[in-house]
């Protein structure tokens, strides 16, 4: 005990090496703890050297782009092109209505609607004809992004120069992929906004044989015999053939809230996307089909419908509706 200031209390010399001892058994126990999982959100990069690398690579290409269109920099293209795209998304309306083809066999109901984003940039398109004494219907949804002008080009130029194609009733699955690979080329020779893009996925009967074309990530889902079938898999950088493709290119996939081209584009395929095109293709993946008796109607929707919508909920409603729906929803 102290009294008046007098000597403190003597500490036991003994006690002493209690502290070091607690330090090391500390260190020992973290040394041999397992290390905690880590949430796959917080990976992201797992190449810094790769990572640099492509954005070294994406920045050569966007100088080369800023360059031939004569503007001071890159930032004031950029900013440029999203005031535009931002002035082109205010003018497209919400739209809802009917087709229905001459003799009355096939009925098509399409909804087009601005979800809770300040844009718009949802295109779709419905056409009919005949060709070699064929009957063709064609039956599209563009889903674009960063504006609107990938998607209306789309609108007003796919299914044009698919009908045009020599091949098109000959060699329809072949047509299909030249005019959507083609398409893409002449809208990056055309168009000036670097980031602009958009989806494509597309329903194409010739006779009673069904194509079902898609890039991106808009879907189409039929109903066969009431089961819900999915005859598009969406285009996401983490699929992993998309991821492998990507990388073999020399691209990265990182996650940014979701998984991303480069950081940048939430899609592996695309129309557009100057900056991005090595690596985000327009080739599409097709599937086809005899229709039957079995198969009841056919929905295309971008990703704005299926983000909330499972493909089996999808079918419920349609069941009572048209044979083939056209939906286009952007969320």
């Amino acid at each position: 005990m102290a009294c008046d200031g007098g000597a403190k209390e003597q500490e036991d010399p003994s006690a002493a090496p209690a502290a070091p001892a607690v330090v090391v058994a500390a260190a020992r126990a973290r040394a041999l703890r397992p290390p905690r999982p880590r949430s796959r959100k917080g990976l992201g990069v797992r190449h810094p050297l790769k990572h640099c690398r492509f954005f070294a690579a994406v920045q050569m290409m966007a100088n080369a782009r800023v360059r031939e269109a004569g503007e001071a920099t890159l930032v004031a293209a950029l900013a440029a092109a999203q005031k535009e795209s931002e002035r082109e998304s205010e003018e497209v309306p919400d739209v809802h209505g009917g087709w229905k083809s001459e003799d009355g066999s096939l009925n098509c109901g399409y909804s087009s609607i601005r979800g809770r984003r300040a844009s718009m940039e949802d295109f779709y398109d419905i056409r009919s004809s005949r060709i070699d004494d064929k009957q063709i219907n064609l039956f599209g949804v563009f889903d674009g992004h960063g504006g609107t002008r990938a998607a209306e080009y789309l609108k007003k130029h796919l299914f044009e120069n698919l009908m045009k194609h020599p091949a098109f009733v000959a060699d329809t699955k072949s047509a299909i992929s030249e005019v959507y690979k083609k398409t893409d080329a002449d809208f990056l020779d055309a168009e000036g906004n670097i980031q602009v893009g958009s989806t494509a996925s597309t329903a194409v009967l010739v006779g009673n044989h069904l194509y079902v074309a898609n890039v991106g990530d808009s879907r189409a889902v039929i109903s066969n015999a009431g089961k819900a079938i999915a005859l598009s898999d969406d285009h996401k950088p983490n699929r992993s053939d998309e991821q492998k493709r990507i990388e073999d290119a020399g691209g990265i996939v990182t996650w940014s809230g979701t998984w991303r081209v480069g950081g940048i584009l939430a899609m592996s395929r695309a129309f557009g996307n100057h900056l991005l095109k090595r690596f985000v293709v327009a080739d599409p993946e097709i599937q086809d089909q005899e229709i039957d008796g079995e198969l009841e109607f056919l929905i295309l929707a971008s990703d704005g419908l299926w983000d909330v919508v499972s493909n089996e909920v999808s079918v419920t409603p349609a069941k009572f509706g048209t044979r083939i729906c056209c939906v286009s929803f952007y969320e």
